[in-house]
């Protein structure tokens, strides 16, 4: 999980994967869209490779990116952890403060 989200915090690795969402890529395409450098891309993408995030399929002389699902699965999954943490902290707060409202309108009628 480490690795994904290192991979995942820098700005143009993050910008490639968002571009990987929508369709598959070669490096010159992410390049011309990104306005970056193919040398840059290309190392951007071997560190997005190596978190298992994207892999790459040769077509003749081109090879095309795109995402793997696999890593964003675990992300979810991972995420989804701490979402049913807060989602049950939440839940308590709801209650204490529904509980805090019973007892001013219950205060309220005695005066």
């Amino acid at each position: 999980m480490e690795k994904i989200l290192s991979a995942l915090a820098e700005h143009n690795r993050l910008k490639i994967i968002e571009l990987l969402s929508e369709q598959r890529l070669t490096v010159g395409e992410i390049a011309e869209r990104l306005d970056l450098r193919q040398p840059q891309v290309s190392k951007h993408l071997k560190v997005l490779s190596e978190a298992g995030l994207v892999e790459v399929f040769p077509v003749g002389n081109r090879r095309i990116y795109q995402l793997r699902r696999e890593p964003f699965m675990q992300l979810d999954r991972w995420l989804a952890s701490y979402r049913d943490i807060q989602d049950a902290r939440f839940d308590r707060l709801d209650e204490y403060l529904k509980e805090l409202q019973r007892n001013d309108e219950d205060h309220g009628s005695e005066q």
